[in-house]
């Protein structure tokens, strides 16, 4: 069996070995030449899967992709030639959530916010938002949740219609799936229009899909004299992103926002398991056995913690401003995909337990261990 793998997912040898060869592929760069022999294709987000791409892999029996999002595959040119598809929802939400933590604490400093006294805005509550609602509500915030898909199907749903929420909010955190069109169409969602209808100061927080901001259009605002809070971690044009945008970004970064050595890991393991169960085979590797320990893997605080502390704490796991400060040094000399390609490790929360007495709940919630 061939098995085809984006270089960058983690332990595809350790996972995929036992089933046949692992060939390795730059993702953006892969040719429909290659995929000749391929029994089984394994990409990431940058590897637009089409009916192009693969017209001459013939033996091809499973696609998988090692991310949330599906909107680079042709769905429906895989089931039209029997092949199997996989996608690995949730598996990098928790390294997200902490992306938009760590961003958030670092805008709280900037601008000496009290993030108890901001209404804060989360576009999209699936795998992601909802994780995010519970972290900020451990934390005492204000929130507004907008998801239509879910108001429609769940009555009791807190649904805040956009059109609402772009006026009453603070920060607004997007979290939301490629639509290109329809009712729910998510491309542009942040545009000139819209722009004109936030608070002055309202801060805007992009980990989904580029297109979900009018890059243009920010730069337009920020370049007219109005600056606001800005966190951009996905990019229209990827990995040709607008570089004159840059100076006017708090928080920029590289499409890293889930690049957690657990969340990569956790969505090349989904897709292996996923293969076990189409070829009939057992389970017999885990992340566990290929993640090495975490750098720091335990802490001891006192009960005298509290909020204010917290914050040193999530810095001691990941602090967004390392992320930042990689792509301002290295964008033009190295370009994005290298970026992408050489991410240094990053580890998650939950591989540090916390050690103390009468320690309060919501350290927990913040995706901390228990002893």
């Amino acid at each position: 069996m061939k098995i085809y793998a984006d270089e960058n997912m983690p332990y595809a040898q350790q996972f995929f070995a036992d089933f046949g060869e692992v060939r390795l592929f730059a993702g953006r760069e892969l040719t429909a030449e290659q995929l000749s022999d391929a029994d089984v294709l394994l990409v990431r987000s940058i590897t637009q899967v089409s009916a192009a791409l693969l017209t001459q892999a013939k033996q091809l029996r499973f696609v998988g992709t090692a991310t949330i999002g599906t909107d680079h595959i042709d769905q429906a040119y895989l089931a039209e030639h029997s092949v199997a598809f996989s996608s690995a929802p949730g598996c990098n939400a928790r390294a997200v959530v902490e992306y938009i933590v760590s961003a958030l604490f670092t805008l709280a400093e900037r601008y000496q916010w009290q993030l108890r006294d901001k209404v804060i805005g989360i576009v999209g509550v699936g795998n992601i938002g909802r994780r995010l609602v519970d972290v900020f509500s451990a934390l005492g915030c204000q929130l507004l949740l907008c998801d239509p898909l879910r108001a429609e199907t769940e009555p009791d749903f807190p649904h805040c219609p956009f059109e609402q929420l772009v006026q009453q909010a603070d920060v607004l955190s997007f979290h939301v799936p490629q639509c290109q069109q329809g009712p729910y169409a998510t491309r542009h969602l942040i545009n000139q229009q819209t722009l004109v209808q936030l608070k002055p100061d309202c801060a805007l927080l992009n980990a989904c899909r580029g297109n979900v901001f009018d890059n243009q259009a920010l730069l337009n605002e920020a370049q007219a004299g109005r600056l606001r809070p800005l966190v951009l971690d996905v990019w229209e044009q990827e990995p040709d992103i607008l570089l004159p945008l840059l100076p006017y970004v708090d928080i920029a970064t590289a499409h890293i926002a889930g690049h957690s050595v657990e969340g990569k890991a956790r969505g090349t393991e989904m897709l292996y398991q996923q293969l076990c169960q189409l070829l009939g085979e057992p389970v017999v590797h885990s992340i566990d056995a290929f993640c090495p320990p975490a750098a720091v893997s335990a802490i001891e605080i006192h009960r005298d913690f509290g909020l204010p502390d917290v914050q040193n704490l999530f810095k001691l796991v990941y602090d967004v401003r390392r992320d930042d400060a990689l792509l301002r040094h290295y964008i033009e000399t190295q370009g994005f995909d290298w970026l992408r390609k050489h991410y240094p490790p990053r580890r998650e929360c939950s591989t540090v337990r916390v050690l103390g007495d009468q320690l309060p709940d919501w350290l927990y919630d913040l995706g901390f261990s228990r002893p």
